[in-house]
């Protein structure tokens, strides 16, 4: 794996959240704006009171997906606070009357409550730019979202009904988050998209190949770690740097690192306090469930607030 990584650099379409966009690639300037922009709005909502805690009954992850986009960006006002709706972004028709009526009009915020992000559609003045900032909007809110909810959906299930009850058994969420990155990361693939940097390095690699990396399987690989398949949240306690730890990559590596990396693990663990201080029960499955090998890897169940 490592070998892949240093063959060559990530290009901009193979990133999430800054490929290209409204026909052009994102600047630089415009991409670190949207980082502090959405570093700003997820410190102002971890500081807030969170949504009812009703919100996060009904099918997870899909539920506290929709409870973090309430939670963080509902203060926008229409049309902008459309962005971050999950039935919008989830139709690609929907999408693009939203992206058209907010390149018209961005709204305004005389109360001053908008988001940071929004702030970046408001601001941009020329067509392509708050095209590239809608983009970025839209991206931003579902990539940190999802994330984050496949995140601590994962931790719920790997914490198992006795650990989720005890207070003493959930002490250290941040230990938990970890070990939960390790065991059922979110971004468990990583993409390059042709192989011709590759061809060198294993005689079956061809220049037109897709080449996937999979820390999934790294994070379990006996080499590396001592009871890869048990659930261990105290192999991280005291852990200064867990990055630095080898062969572990929840974020993807150097030079490709996720963009938001640094807000996950807080916001994630503001959440899952929030889940276990109003009794989060899971109601299926109770300790064997089936994990779709998708974009993001997540359990699926159903889930009760203060039950």
């Amino acid at each position: 794996m490592a070998e892949i990584v240093a063959a060559r650099p990530v290009v901009a379409a193979e990133r999430s959240v800054y490929k290209p966009a409204a026909g052009a690639e994102i600047p630089h300037d415009s991409a670190t704006r949207t980082i502090r922009a959405l570093g700003q709005d997820v410190m102002a909502g971890i500081q807030a009171p969170p949504p009812p805690a009703r919100g996060l009954s009904g099918a997870w992850p899909y539920a506290a997906t929709s409870y973090l986009r309430r939670w963080l960006f509902s203060s926008d006002p229409l049309p902008v606070s459309l962005l971050s709706k999950r039935g919008i972004t989830r139709s690609d028709t929907l999408s693009r009357l939203t992206d058209r009526a907010v390149t018209v009009w961005p709204g305004s915020d005389a109360n001053g409550k908008g988001t940071a992000l929004a702030e970046q559609i408001r601001d941009a003045s020329r067509g392509q730019d708050r095209q590239q900032a809608i983009a970025l909007y839209r991206r931003a809110t579902a990539t940190l979202c999802d994330g984050v909810a496949g995140l601590t959906s994962n931790a719920l299930w790997l914490m198992g009904p006795a650990a989720r009850d005890r207070e003493a058994d959930r002490a250290d969420l941040t230990a938990i988050l970890w070990e939960t990155l390790r065991l059922l990361p979110p971004a468990w693939m990583l993409f390059r998209n042709t192989g011709e940097a590759y061809t060198e390095l294993h005689p079956e690699i061809r220049p037109e190949d897709r080449v996937a990396l999979f820390p999934l399987l790294m994070h379990r690989h006996p080499d590396y770690w001592s009871g890869p398949l048990e659930f261990q949240p105290e192999r991280w306690i005291g852990v200064a740097d867990p990055e630095g730890t080898p062969a572990f990559m929840p974020f993807g590596f150097e030079g490709a690192r996720c963009w938001a990396k640094h807000l996950v693990v807080p916001l994630a663990e503001r959440l899952l306090t929030v889940a276990l201080d109003n009794r989060l029960v899971i109601r299926s499955p109770q300790q064997d469930a089936q994990v779709p090998l998708r974009s993001l890897l997540s359990v699926r169940f159903e889930a009760e607030a203060g039950a």
